[in-house]
């Protein structure tokens, strides 16, 4: 390795996905908390896949950030090195953009330029299908430990950044602060599903009780009660005619 190498530390995920958004965020935390010399990289590589095969390339040494399904309790920080690093990141797909990341990891190493070092920092999730969600809280405060692990990795190679970082958030939005707060309440935003398609099983049972909700939620007319023998027994879908009038 050259006396001074290049570094990427890298958050990769998708941040409109509850804890998907992991990586992105340690990123923003990292950036905005420390500035770093000019042989060090921080990027939001969010779910651009295959796009960031040049920018890994140009890395000696590799951090990257996600959020990982080791199979652990949700909010376990787990870190990874080398030769494991792809391995983890395909234990179980949870996210299409960690097959993308292992595919760009691929391809550098085919192309014949390859991290010499690679770290991988990831949080088990706590929960995914959110759409429009945020980071869980046990996920949220696994941030500064994961810092605290790249800070630690980084120094051993004589890399040590300088108090005071920068804004990173490109769209205002997307802050995390902003993002929570401006989250439509499940009343305003149905997260149930469409109840023109909403599956209902049994009376009385959950999946009845939250089709009831969709449907007072969204507005849709009610399909009637189950018919006999259509209940815990079976799965059937309402079908609905929906008029349309100018």
């Amino acid at each position: 390795m050259e006396s001074t190498p290049s570094v990427l530390i890298l958050g990769i995920g998708n941040l409109l996905w509850a804890d998907e958004g992991f990586g992105v965020r340690a990123v923003e935390t990292l950036q905005s908390r420390y500035r770093f010399p000019e042989n060090v990289r921080v990027l939001d590589g969010g779910t651009q896949g295959l796009y960031l095969v040049e920018h890994v390339q140009e890395a000696d040494i590799l951090v990257v950030f996600d959020a990982v399904d080791y199979g652990l309790p949700p909010g376990t920080l787990k870190r990874v090195e080398n030769d494991e690093v792809p391995k983890f990141l395909g234990v179980k797909k949870i996210s299409l953009h960690q097959t993308g990341f292992q595919e760009v990891l691929a391809t550098a190493q085919l192309l014949g330029r390859y991290p010499s070092r690679l770290l991988l920092i990831g949080v088990q999730p706590v929960e995914l299908d959110d759409y429009g969600g945020s980071l869980r809280d046990p996920v949220k405060a696994r941030i500064d430990p994961a810092i605290g692990l790249a800070l630690e990795y980084l120094a051993g190679f004589g890399i040590v950044p300088l108090p005071g970082g920068t804004e990173t958030t490109a769209d205002s939005a997307l802050d995390l602060a902003r993002y929570e707060a401006e989250r439509p309440s499940s009343e305003q935003a149905c997260r149930l599903g469409d109840a023109r398609f909403f599956p209902v099983t049994g009376h009385g049972t959950r999946a009845t009780r939250d089709h009831e909700s969709a449907r007072a939620t969204t507005g849709f007319p009610h399909p009637g009660p189950l018919p006999e023998g259509e209940g815990d027994q079976g799965v059937r879908f309402a079908t609905f005619k929906v008029s349309m009038e100018s």
